[in-house]
């Protein structure tokens, strides 16, 4: 057998994407558990935006919530390790108080961003691309100075959610214990993630609610003949949603490293759009595409901590770091730019709505 790998590998072009494949499997529980854990905030971003959109409302300020939402509940920790202390963890996810008070204020911050986002886009009626815009660089400007202030007492924060340990035995059943540990081995923010995408899958499509929630989004004014209160579907989803984005930005400051920085979002709301976009406005969609651009920084990850060795290790080290750190971005360009055309969003999608008088 080994043999026949060598004589692979000696193949001038077919051997290094010989090579290639055999490195992934070689590293596939290493890279799969990061494709899941950078996934997790892409997922809950295009989530909120599937919600807003089939609805009809195009929420572009995800980025805006998602960094307002993450410094807040790291703010909340310091300020609840502060009065309370640090505290015993449990013994599951390593919960204490202060992380449930951060995560329940980072839950909060995003409805009210997202409320008030509703107001700008269904109550006020200005143009929803400049609304997501103003909040956007609102909540970039505001949380960079607000950090730049605490920053410098060098505050004691209420840590990270510890992630659950997959047992051996199950982590090792052949062919599925690395997918089983690549989704189980997560914080609770993160397997919380994968079960509201299959349960917003099946409300989506298999609800009353879900059922609304679409024909706001494609026919506002049948649905309102039918007696659809579309106004407040509108307002109802798109607070509802913030707190979907809000745990994505929750899950940067307190499952992944436990702090917050200025820009910690990274442009994570606006690749969830693009998963969104990708995935056809719907969650399992969405979720596919995310994975799909988080595989491209696992495989980054996994190149700079264990290169491949042979011809691939010599090609792949002549390809400058800044080509696997932007390769992410490239990747949603061009599967964006190649779904130009066919993926169609709901037909109401970001035009305001405004009920008919009575007389």
């Amino acid at each position: 057998m080994s043999g026949v790998v060598q004589s692979l590998d000696a193949l001038p072009l077919l051997g290094l994407v010989f090579q290639f494949f055999g490195y992934v499997i070689a590293n596939l529980t290493f890279m799969s558990h990061t494709t899941v854990a950078v996934a997790i905030p892409i997922t809950l971003a295009a989530l909120c935006g599937v919600m807003c959109e089939r609805s009809g409302v195009v929420n572009i300020g995800l980025e805006g919530i998602m960094l307002v939402s993450a410094f807040v509940g790291w703010i909340a920790g310091v300020v609840a390790v502060g009065i309370l202390g640090e505290g015993t963890p449990l013994p599951f996810f390593g919960v204490t108080l202060p992380l449930i008070i951060g995560l329940v204020a980072a839950i909060l911050a995003g409805m009210l961003i997202s409320l008030l986002y509703a107001w700008l886009a269904i109550s006020a009626r200005i143009d929803q691309i400049i609304g997501g815009t103003i909040i956007n660089i609102g909540a970039a400007g505001i949380t960079g100075y607000m950090y730049s202030l605490v920053s410098g007492l060098s505050p004691v924060g209420a840590g990270s959610f510890a992630q659950y340990r997959v047992p051996t035995e199950v982590a090792g059943i052949p062919i599925v214990g690395w997918l089983i540990n690549a989704i189980l081995s997560q914080g609770p923010i993160g397997i919380t993630t994968v079960i509201i995408v299959v349960i917003l899958q099946i409300m989506l499509f298999r609800s009353r609610w879900g059922l609304r929630t679409r024909a706001a989004g494609e026919h506002p004014r049948a649905a309102e003949t039918v007696g659809i209160n579309v106004i407040w579907l509108r307002y109802r989803n798109v607070v509802a949603s913030g707190a979907l984005a809000a745990l994505g930005g929750a899950w940067l400051s307190m499952e992944q490293t436990g702090r917050f920085d200025a820009g910690i979002t990274g442009g994570r709301g606006f690749i969830g759009l693009a998963a969104m976009i990708v995935g056809r406005w719907t969650p399992l969609g969405a979720f596919g595409a995310a994975l799909l651009f988080a595989s491209a920084t696992a495989l980054s990850t996994s190149l700079t901590i264990a290169p491949p060795t042979g011809d691939l290790g010599s090609l792949m080290g002549h390809v400058p770091g800044e080509f696997w750190e932007a390769l992410p971005y490239i990747i949603t360009i061009v599967v964006l730019a190649g779904l130009i055309g066919h993926s169609i969003a709901p037909a109401a999608d970001g035009q305001p709505y405004e009920r008919e008088s009575a007389s």
